[in-house]
């Protein structure tokens, strides 16, 4: 059988980062969150006060890129990868809504993405791979075999938020998830650089009304006509 690259991509809280360590644990491929990659480079400026505001100061930002190093390790408890950030793990502080709330800016700076996608092209190099996020079927891999697009509605969006951050004890309202998910449609859908948008190719996935079971069914499906 061979190996392929499997692009998802798609909005905020829709899961696709869910449905990609499914697929990646049934298929027995490399998980790669690109999206974790981006709220790590936030995790870094917030620490280094590289923030006007609610935007980055990208000259101070520039003078910083290359000291940034991303990496992903298998954690035997969790069972998942997590996000290491120059060498420290930062997975569970880069899924806060601090965080959250500010990635989206940083997702649009282009030099950011373009040190970014260079790591992540380098990580799917052999193939084998799963990767999610907004640009990874259009931008990061646009010759990947098998492209996925997941959306959901809106409101399905925000409970699936609110839930994640409640296990977390983080107290926010759906209110302030909405908000935040709102905000960061429009930045990733209308950025300049590689914005948020479908690839011709791909496969839309709609989960707010699937099952766990029935979504991994339709991936699995999905894969097997690629790769069969």
């Amino acid at each position: 059988m061979k190996k392929i690259t499997i692009a998802v991509d798609g909005y905020s809280s829709c899961g696709k980062s869910t449905m990609a360590k499914d697929l990646a644990q049934m298929v027995k491929y490399n998980y790669i969150d690109s999206g974790a990659m981006y709220r790590a480079v936030t995790l870094y400026c917030l620490r280094n006060n590289l923030f006007d505001g609610d935007s980055p100061n990208e000259t101070a930002l520039k003078n910083h890129i290359n000291q940034i190093h991303i990496t992903f390790q298998y954690n035997e408890i969790s069972g998942k990868s997590d996000t290491h950030l120059n060498g420290e793990n930062v997975e569970k502080e880069i899924r806060s809504m601090a965080i959250a709330d500010k990635v989206s800016p940083i997702a649009a700076v282009d030099f950011v993405r373009e040190a970014l996608v260079k790591q992540q092209q380098a990580m799917g190099k052999n193939k084998g791979i799963v990767m999610d996020g907004r640009d990874i079927g259009t931008v990061v891999f646009p010759g990947a075999e098998l492209k996925i697009f997941v959306t959901a509605r809106p409101e399905i969006r925000v409970q699936r938020r609110l839930t994640e951050l409640a296990a977390k004890g983080e107290d926010v309202t759906f209110e302030e998830v909405l908000k935040n998910l709102t905000k960061r449609d429009l930045i990733d859908t209308t950025r300049k650089d590689a914005p948020l948008h479908q690839a011709a190719d791909a496969v839309v996935i709609d989960n707010s009304d699937l099952t766990i079971e029935k979504q991994n069914n339709i991936m699995l499906k999905l894969f097997k006509e690629k790769t069969e």
